[in-house]
């Protein structure tokens, strides 16, 4: 009787054990990652099934790989323009300071006295004025003229052409004596944030950052946002220095604020180390990505089963193949999974063109034959567990007949 019941435990115990999921694992095998992808691009696609997020899920390959592309957070070029072409022109606003000279032919016109022969210039220099709310100064005899919105030629030619009938050939200049309104605020991570003027010559993007005294961290851990308008695009530095057109002019009134982003990918699964990992480089390849977790675990990993996972752009994946019309129309990126075979030689060198992201996942897949000793390990502890029980009942059964006989107790043996 013992034995029927020890062989339905344990035969109970095999199929409850091989028809449930309960061996424990670090995550999903490749089967379920494959069957379960909304669409894929590999050599064996498996049956659809019910996700709880949507994905698409391609291996790894030389084709695939050209169309994987970068992105960027932003761009300056395509939010403002300004990348080509000469600096915008300075012009005078509400609030700059301006100094008007006026120059007469000869004394005994209208700013030059008669006895003012002996003295070098025939000139006056009116007081400095500010550009009022309204945006205009005054000049005698010529009243008020407009300032805000102009150029400093544009203000001359106009204050002269009202002096024409009544000064010797006047000749007017008007400069900066202090700009307020064409100025630009660069803040965050540099060494001197400021409001600067911006030079008559224009000032792009890398001069003004040069002019806050540089970077307070490197290159590859800061982003540049750029706000004009009422609009704000933002760029990783380093595309700055490697797309020219993305280091624009900067505009009077525009705000640059600079912030550290230290870019992280994350590793699990049957890597060397599991967690959170810096980038800190420039670029990181899937290769060097695998090296800092710490590699594969030679006694758990399966080197054909490693997996990124990254939100990536529809066009991408519609220029591969997937079809994204089974994705939201909303959505412009997609979760999507890619497979890496680390068991054929040239998927290291796949794995060297390969950059990864900021935020994304390595998951290190575990070996058939792992999830096999896992599976013995708890039958084993299961068939161990029966055993034990029997002996205990035993071991009880006969304590209790010795106390029975000790007590002059007649039990049913």
């Amino acid at each position: 009787m013992k034995s029927i019941f020890l062989k339905s435990l344990l035969l109970g115990s095999v199929f409850g054990l091989a028809a449930c999921d309960t061996l424990p694992r670090s995550g999903p095998d490749h089967g379920l990652i494959s069957s379960q992808a909304t669409d894929s691009v590999v050599e064996e696609s498996g049956s659809a099934q019910a996700s709880a997020i949507k994905y698409a899920f391609l291996d790894l390959t030389p084709n695939i790989l050209s169309y994987i592309k970068d992105p960027s957070p932003g761009s300056f070029y395509q939010s403002f323009g300004g990348g080509r072409g000469g600096a915008p022109e300075i012009l005078v606003g509400v609030g700059d300071v301006v100094q008007v000279t006026i120059f007469e032919s000869s004394a005994g016109g209208l700013f030059i006295p008669a006895d003012a022969g002996s003295r070098p210039g025939n000139f006056v220099e009116l007081p400095q004025q500010t550009v009022d709310k309204q945006g205009y100064v005054s000049v005698p005899y010529a009243g008020q003229i407009l300032a805000s919105g102009r150029s400093l030629p544009q203000i001359q030619t106009e204050i002269e052409s009202k002096l024409a009938n009544r000064a010797i050939e006047p000749q007017v200049i008007v400069s900066f004596i202090e700009r307020n309104a064409t100025s630009a605020a660069i803040v965050g991570e540099v060494n001197d944030p400021a409001k600067l003027d911006i030079n008559e010559s224009g000032d792009r993007i890398l001069d003004f950052i040069s002019r806050a005294g540089g970077l307070t961290y490197p290159g590859y851990e800061s982003y540049v946002t750029l706000q004009r308008r009422g609009r704000s695009a933002k760029v990783y530095f380093n595309s700055i220095i490697a797309n020219p057109q993305e280091n624009i002019y900067v505009a009077p009134g525009d705000t640059l604020y600079v912030d550290q982003e230290q870019r992280a990918f994350q590793a699990f699964g049957a890597a060397g180390l599991s967690g959170e990992f810096k980038f800190d480089q420039e670029e990181l390849t899937l290769a060097q990505g695998v090296g800092k977790a710490g590699g594969l675990l030679d006694s758990r990993a399966d080197p054909g089963q490693v997996f990124i996972y990254r939100l990536e752009s529809k066009k991408s994946l519609s220029d591969v193949g997937i079809d994204t019309s089974r994705f939201d129309d909303g959505e412009q990126e997609i979760p999507t999974i890619y497979r890496t075979n680390f068991r054929d030689p040239s998927g290291y060198f796949l794995a060297q063109k390969f950059n990864l992201r900021d935020k994304d996942v390595i998951y290190v897949s575990n070996a058939e034959s792992v999830e096999l000793i896992k599976f013995l390990t708890v039958l084993n502890s299961v068939t161990s567990t029966v055993s034990g029980v029997s002996g205990d009942a035993r071991l009880t059964r006969n304590n209790a007949v010795s106390l029975s006989r000790g007590l002059n107790v007649t039990l049913d043996e």
